[in-house]
């Protein structure tokens, strides 16, 4: 059992959470391990931009007018911010669609903040609320660009869900049956395929700036440029992937996904190799994942100290009661083991 986090009420232990890491390089080989790496995991949100290659590879990108900002929301699981349903709103009008051709419901929001705004106003989130809408607007106008009809846009059989399908197997390096399918809480096919294969993905959208591009590496490479020029449009205030992402600069690119998957792209610098660095908790722990995310992360020496610094609040969180006095804490410790 890989224990990586425990969580501490004064000094006795409350709760131990098991996770896995997967670390490639540019050829998928593996470099650091915990736990299983090859544990297969429904990615969920992490694999956003896979189906945004998906749809950026029709050209409905440059059909309907989407810029970098767009694409950065494609691959988001937002806020709900104003910002971000404002955008969708746009990507809608320019695709020619309406929200109700949306096959996503509202929800409450990702955000406490935003959560307290819509009870204070009783505001009832519909389509564009949803923290996955960006995606599905993407796939309206990906549809169109294919030839295919947007009603259905979202079941397994759809041409854009099949394109989707052998793109994501594509850039995994695996066959089209090497990924197992279900359905996502957005209501869109969801992939699963070994844990490996996920940080595979990352250090692809990573190295997709080296000279020898092809036109996907190209592809891949705008969507990394898109996810760390506009980090607040991939999550939003407080939230990981965006502090994540601010914090290094550009350095990397990173994608969380429900029920505590991870995925981390960290480009090319100096002597060091482009990386893939992919985690799964077992139990859906988003917390623990955070910490185990940062762990990895100075582990590996990614960055240096200041920026690291930055996620602090998010290694070894401590726990509070209702009177705001600290009763425990949250200890991650995942040693890596070198492949």
């Amino acid at each position: 059992m890989s224990v990586a986090a425990t969580v501490y009420r004064g000094e006795s232990v409350e709760n131990t959470h098991t996770a896995h890491v997967a670390v490639v390089d540019t050829e998928g080989r593996l470099l650091h391990a915990f736990g299983d790496p090859s544990r297969m995991t429904l990615a969920r949100s992490a694999a956003k931009p896979a189906q945004a290659l998906a749809v950026l590879e029709t050209g409905a990108l440059e059909r309907f007018g989407f810029d970098d900002a767009d694409l950065a929301l494609m691959c988001a699981s937002h806020n709900s911010e104003p910002r971000h349903i404002e955008r969708v709103k746009a990507m809608l009008a320019k695709a020619h669609t309406t929200e109700t051709d949306l096959r996503c419901g509202g929800h409450p929001p990702l955000s406490d903040a935003v959560w307290k705004d819509w009870i204070r106003r009783d505001f009832t989130p519909t389509g564009v609320c949803s923290n996955c809408s960006g995606k599905h607007a993407g796939m309206l106008a990906g549809a169109q660009a294919l030839g295919a009809a947007i009603a259905d846009y979202h079941l397994p059989d759809h041409p854009l869900q099949v394109r989707v399908k052998q793109t994501m197997a594509e850039v995994c390096d695996l066959p089209g049956d090497g990924v197992q399918w279900a359905t996502d809480g957005c209501n869109l096919p969801t992939p699963a395929f070994p844990l490996d294969r996920l940080a595979r993905l990352f250090v692809k959208i990573a190295a997709g700036t080296r000279p020898d591009n092809t036109p996907r590496s190209a592809a891949l490479a705008r969507i990394y440029r898109a996810m760390t020029t506009y980090p607040e449009l991939v999550a939003g205030e407080h939230r990981f992937c965006t502090a994540l992402m601010r914090a290094f600069e550009g350095e990397l690119v990173g994608k969380v996904g429900a029920d505590a998957s991870y995925a981390i792209g960290v480009r090319e610098s100096g002597s060091r190799p482009a990386l893939g660095i992919a985690v799964k908790v077992e139990d859906g722990n988003t917390a623990v994942l955070y910490a185990i995310v940062t762990d990895v992360l100075d582990q590996l020496g990614i960055g240096n100290a200041a920026q690291r610094e930055k996620l602090s609040a998010y290694r070894n969180p401590t726990m509070r009661n209702t009177m705001g006095i600290e009763t425990g804490r949250l200890v991650a410790s995942v040693p890596l083991e070198r492949a």
